[in-house]
């Protein structure tokens, strides 16, 4: 699945064309390396995402298309939060 559509369907960004524009700043990362919104990710993979001031770490438990509301939490796993230095 591409990032974008991943940030969008976990609910960690609420629209797929503001997940677009923060992957194409180089404030999201998959395992170390700058990810761009077309980039792949599959279940197992370390996103850290810079939302203003805060560096949110998250895991990717698993990866489906479609998900309801209450179930979007399911698919990652907040690591960590700390403030950006």
């Amino acid at each position: 699945m591409r990032l974008d559509k991943f940030l969008k369907v976990s609910r960690l960004i609420k629209r797929r064309t503001l997940a677009k524009e923060v992957c194409d700043q180089g404030r999201i990362t998959i395992n170390g390396q700058v990810a761009k919104a077309g980039s792949a990710i599959k279940a197992g993979d370390e996103l850290v995402v810079r939302f203003g001031q805060k560096l949110v770490t998250v895991r990717i438990d698993n990866v489906r298309e479609m998900v309801r509301k209450d179930e979007a939490a399911t698919m990652y796993t907040i690591i960590s939060e700390a403030p950006v230095s």
